[in-house]
Order: structure tokens, then sequence, then C-alpha cells
């Protein structure tokens, strides 16, 4: 009896500290937020306090003290495509524009993406999902959050938040339905020259052998088909973009790109790198590969470094290995290629990063 009695009490001993501790806690966490409300004006609120929505402050050009709402509905912009193409000279360009950031790649978002899609594709993990209460509805609520969560978060606020994870457009389609008014920037690049950077510069990537060209470039053709397909299926909510035409002529094709993101102006994307590493300009990453050459002025050095470096046997079934090449405007046989005549500007940029090369090189 009296055993029984101390196991009643020890019980309702835990139940009342579980209980303790958990108002406590709420009310710790509750007071942290007003804390914030009160003593950072640009700080981020409550989800409750906004009604689904978060807010901080604008990056530039903005009264600092003004609440900057963010949700789904804001005009995010993603860069996509296969890594090499061009989506870091892309970001940083429009990093460089005041009224933007892009930041650097998150790696994080294209693999949350690519477990959503895992789950979507199995019958069996989505049945047990909905018998879950896991519902598409819940996933896609709960996608939304966590995305918006990362984009924002890793970089300085601006009225146009973007986000550069290449193989993100992989799910361009998803993307565009959670969030309605995003628009999508597919970088392409001829696919030898992208397969000859990642081996040349051993840039890993999943499921790409980097010891053979025959298998990279399979993987480049079946990976850009993906996102290509979803660019033309999204019509107006994406732009493709061809790397060596971006290069070659940056003035006309970035006109092109703000007007579709209805983004106004401005003459500092044409000179992103002398706002690398500045207070509201362009951040680089130490560990990203294309870092040392986003550093240097828009130029043609690498349009065809890849010529003459291509085994043999690969080059005579480009056609076959690599059929996006030509979907895509590339002649698979052409070695080297005509990709067009650049602008009197990087024509400029590009004798004087040689002449730059030539002096610093042991003579």
């Amino acid at each position: 009896m009296i055993g029984k009695l101390k196991q009643n009490l020890l019980v309702a001993c835990l139940v009342i500290s579980s209980v303790t501790v958990f108002y406590l806690g709420r009310h710790a966490m509750d007071c942290h937020h007003r804390i914030e409300e009160r003593g950072q004006p640009g700080g981020i609120l409550p989800l409750s306090a906004l009604g689904g929505s978060m807010r901080t402050t604008l990056r530039t050009g903005q009264n600092l003290s003004t609440p900057f709402v963010y949700n789904k509905d804001m005009p995010l912009i993603f860069i996509g495509g296969v890594p090499r193409s061009g989506t870091t000279l892309m970001r940083a360009m429009l990093d460089a524009h005041p009224e933007v950031r892009c930041g650097e790649e998150t790696r994080v978002i294209p693999r949350i993406l690519a477990m959503k899609q895992m789950w979507s594709r199995s019958g069996r993990e989505k049945m047990r999902l909905d018998e879950a209460g896991v519902t598409d509805e819940v996933l896609d609520a709960a996608m939304q959050a966590f995305l918006l969560e990362i984009i924002v978060k890793h970089g300085e606020p601006a009225n146009f938040l973007c986000n550069k994870d290449p193989f993100a457009l992989k799910s361009l389609a998803y993307l565009a339905k959670i969030f309605p008014h995003a628009k999508f920037v597919l970088m392409i690049r001829d696919g030898r020259a992208s397969v000859h950077s990642m081996i040349s510069r051993k840039v890993t990537i999943a499921g790409f052998d980097l010891g053979s060209y025959r298998d990279c470039l399979t993987k480049w053709n079946r990976a850009i088909e993906t996102m290509y397909t979803q660019c033309l299926e999204a019509a107006d909510k994406c732009l493709p973009v061809h790397y060596e035409q971006l290069v070659l002529h940056p003035e006309k094709w970035m006109r092109t790109l703000l007007k579709f993101l209805d983004i106004p102006w401005n003459d500092a994307v044409l000179h992103h790198e002398e706002l690398i590493g500045k207070a509201g300009g362009v951040s680089l990453s130490k560990v990203e590969r294309s870092t040392d050459q986003v550093i240097k002025p828009v130029n043609v050095e690498a349009l065809s470094k890849w010529v003459g470096k291509i085994p043999a046997d690969v080059v005579r079934d480009m056609a076959v290995i690599a059929p996006m090449l030509s979907r895509l405007g590339y002649d698979p046989h052409a070695n080297p290629p005509n990709y067009g005549q650049p602008d009197a500007k990087v024509l400029d940029n590009t004798r004087r990063i040689q002449k730059s090369a030539e002096k610093s090189s042991p003579s």
C-alpha cells in the first residue's frame, strides 16, 4: 500500500515538473521574442506576430528602422544549371546590384529538394506519409518555410533575394509551385567546356566520374535536359542564359535579365569585380572553386580551354553522347567552335588580364 502511494506521488511529481519546465520554456521564448521586437527594430519577429510573414531590414538604400516583410509570395530569384556553367559569375553580377542579394551557395537547398523528390517518387513512401497525416500540403508548407529561412538568413536582406545552388533547378517545377512569384535563371554552357572545367579543376560532383569525359558528358546531358525541359515549361518564369553570350555581350544580356526580373538597371552589374568584399557588394566563398575566376572582370579566357583536351574517341561520339549540345545550339563537331565576337570592353578586359598574367609570371 505504502509502496503504491510512493509510486503515485513520484508520477505526480514528474508530471508537475514536466508541466513547469514546459511553461517556463514558453515564457522564456516569449521574453526572448519581446526583447528582439523592442531592442532590434530590424530584427526578425515571430511568425505569429506577422500573420505568416517574417521581417527584417533591407540591405541598402532603406531606412533601417523600417521593417521588411518576407514570405513565400515575394519575388525570389533562383539561379541554377550544371556546375561549371557560369552560375557563380551570374550571381556575382546580380550581387553587384544594390537591390539584390544572392550570396554563396547554401548546399543544403538542393539536398532537401532531392529528398522531397525521393519521397514523392516512391509510392510506398508517399502512402506511409499520407497515412501519418504528412500530406503534400503539409510538406509543401514545411519546404516553403525551411527554404525561405535559409535564403533569407544566410546573408543580408535586400529588395530582391536570390539563391544560387546549381542543381536546385532540377526541382524548378516544384519551386515554381511553392513560390508562385519566383523567377528562374538557367545558366547554359557548352557541355564540353563545363565537363573539361570540372575535370581539370577537380570539382567533385555527386554521380560524376571525374576520370571519364564520356561519363561526365553523359551525366551533363541528363542533368541539363532535366533543367532545360522544366525551364521551357515554366515559360515566362524562366530565362535561359548562355554563358558564352553573357561573357561576349554582358551589357546586352544583363539588361535582358534585369528586365525579365523587373529590377531597375544599374551599371554596377557590369563591374562586379570592383565590389567584391565590400559592404553591400559581392561576398565570395573561400571554398567555392569559381572564386578565383569571378574576382576578374568579365573576359573570354575560359571559352575554348577545352579544345584539344577531350579524348579522340569521345570527340568522335560527341553527338551521340551529348545530344543536348545540338538542342542548345552548339555544334558537337566544331573544334574549336565559333561562339561569336566579344564586345570591345570584354576584349579590353581580356587583354589586360593576359598582360597582368605575363608580368606576374617568372621570366
